[in-house]
């Protein structure tokens, strides 16, 4: 058996699903992109029937990616695999994922019919699903607590229907590792065409044992692993790509496995995935938390200063996180810059030179000193501009009375080439600036989370804020970067409002496409 394991990650679908507002399909895209340089096996992108917003998305990526195989997750019924097939079809190879629960609590209550029914469900289901593509997984929702027999019995007829790859989940995070591992050996010693397939495992993370169920199934013979960047996913989340991808390679002489993924790459990744998804990376967290290279205790600092590997098994650098965090000036030339995006792991393709140069003077004619954390907040920033925003801030003025608590904010903001004026009233500047901005839009949002951060250290760090929105029954997150906190809070709105207003443009869209369509079948 090869001891190669694919790594198969549905950050852009498990991930994505449990965000409190979803991803734009350029962010999307950006992940994806990220992805594949990351250089995983195969991405599941989306749900293409859960709605036209997830159908673009995957069609968009399908397209674009050529180094990566792109999957979409179906149901086990035609119309998914129909949407499923359709947003993939403009890729040359594709995956096309469809899953069915099997466990006896899923069986009877959710789908309330017989394990034969959904037996017979899951055969037809991957017999339709081969007749847009060859490489066709199947899924046994609740693997964890499927009877034995039954689960032998699917996994069996899902192999003779044609699915290539049957992945075994642990939907509710409920198996340990032991129980686990004698799922996946029990599989390969009863099941007579089992290696007719590649089996693959999705551990999910509600008792902290995703990764070492993920390990232990590979043990006893499984070759793909399910997982997502920093973990992200439904309660708990998931197995998290860069433990897996780090324990197999820190660990190759005692486990023996290997991966197509460079490392060099999980810091990056991990970080735009944060910052796009609106989930920051806890401080303690493997891998790629902000303490996972720290030193307190003065005894591992000594050990540290004599020999780098008395406290580390692996280093920063092999992750893509450089030790060195140089400042820069405004006499720093263009070479300088991109010197250093290189060795942060960015190419020329990931930004525009022009852009961040000018962005990089800008900021370092008001920090004095710029930072390599600064270059990647002005790449990011960078990537999220719209060229064809709706809503433009033009101008910001603000006066506080810190002693009385209220404050005054001038706008002038460029709503679709026309400039706006307003002013308004608030108990603080943000409040301020906000009401003036309602006056000046007419858009009215209701904001339901606002996040204040720092990117950097010390008192000239970039302010980062982060609010989530209500409108219309949809939450939306908006992001702002700015050395001062007012602008950057009026940014993140901005970033809001045309989301919203992009919105309602879809709305308008299906909505007239609905009333072309009754019209067309009355006058007939």
């Amino acid at each position: 058996m090869s001891n190669r394991v694919i790594i198969f990650d549905t950050t852009l679908r498990d991930g994505e699903q449990a965000l409190a507002a979803s991803l734009t399909v350029k962010e999307k895209l950006q992940i994806a992109l990220s992805l594949e340089r990351l250089g995983v096996d195969v991405m599941e992108v989306g749900f293409p029937v859960s709605s036209p917003g997830d159908f673009k998305s995957v069609q968009t990526i399908a397209a674009t990616i050529k180094n990566s195989r792109v999957c979409a997750l179906s149901r086990a019924l035609e119309k998914d695999i129909d949407a499923a097939a359709q947003s993939l079809s403009v890729a040359d190879q594709f995956r096309i994922h469809t899953f069915i629960s099997t466990s006896t609590i899923h069986v009877e209550s959710k789908l309330r019919r017989s394990f034969d029914q959904v037996l017979e469900m899951a055969v037809g289901a991957i017999k339709y699903a081969r007749r847009f593509t060859d490489d066709v997984e199947f899924s046994c929702e609740d693997a964890g607590r499927t009877p034995m027999d039954n689960l032998c019995r699917m996994v069996e007829e899902a192999i003779k229907a044609g699915a290539r790859t049957i992945n075994i989940p642990d939907t509710v995070g409920y198996t340990i590792p032991s129980e686990f591992g004698s799922i996946i050996e029990t599989l390969f010693n009863r099941v007579p065409n089992i290696d007719q397939a590649v089996i693959s495992v999705h551990c999910h993370d509600d008792l902290g044992m995703s990764v070492a169920n993920s390990i232990t199934a590979i043990q006893h013979g499984a070759r793909q692993i399910e997982c997502t960047v920093n973990g992200i996913g439904e309660r708990a989340g998931n197995c998290s790509l860069e433990e897996i991808a780090m324990i197999l390679a820190t660990r190759k002489e005692k486990l023996g496995f290997e991966t197509g993924i460079n490392a060099k790459e999980i810091h990056r990744t991990s970080s735009l995935v944060s910052q796009l998804c609106n989930m920051p990376v806890q401080a303690n967290k493997a891998i790629v938390g902000a303490n996972a290279f720290t030193h307190s205790s003065g005894i591992h600092q000594d050990g540290m200063l004599k020999s780098q590997n008395t406290y580390e098994i692996m280093t920063p650098e092999s992750i893509g996180l450089p030790r060195n965090n140089l400042n820069m000036t405004s006499r720093s030339g263009r070479h300088v810059i991109k010197h250093r995006m290189a060795e942060m792991g960015y190419v020329a393709s990931d930004y525009d030179m022009d852009t961040l140069y000018t962005s990089f003077l800008e900021l370092a004619d008001k920090k004095g000193q710029v930072f390599d954390y600064d270059l990647e907040a002005l790449v990011f920033i960078e990537a999220q501009a719209d060229e064809d925003a709706h809503y433009k801030l033009q101008q910001l003025v603000v006066h506080s009375d810190s002693t009385q608590g209220n404050a005054t904010a001038t706008v002038k903001v460029d709503i679709d080439g026309q400039i706006v004026t307003e002013a308004a009233t608030g108990n603080g500047p943000v409040d301020a600036a906000y009401n003036a901005i309602a006056r000046a839009s007419k858009c009215e949002v209701n904001i339901t989370s606002y996040k204040l951060s720092a990117k950097g250290e010390g008192q000239d760090a970039l302010g980062q804020v982060d609010i989530e929105a209500s409108y219309q029954q949809q939450s939306f997150h908006g992001v702002g970067l700015a050395t001062d906190v007012v602008e950057a809070s009026v940014q993140a709105l901005i970033h809001v409002m045309n989301l919203t207003w992009r919105a309602d443009k879809v709305a308008d869209c299906k909505e007239k496409i609905q009333q072309q369509h009754s019209d067309l079948y009355h006058s007939e």
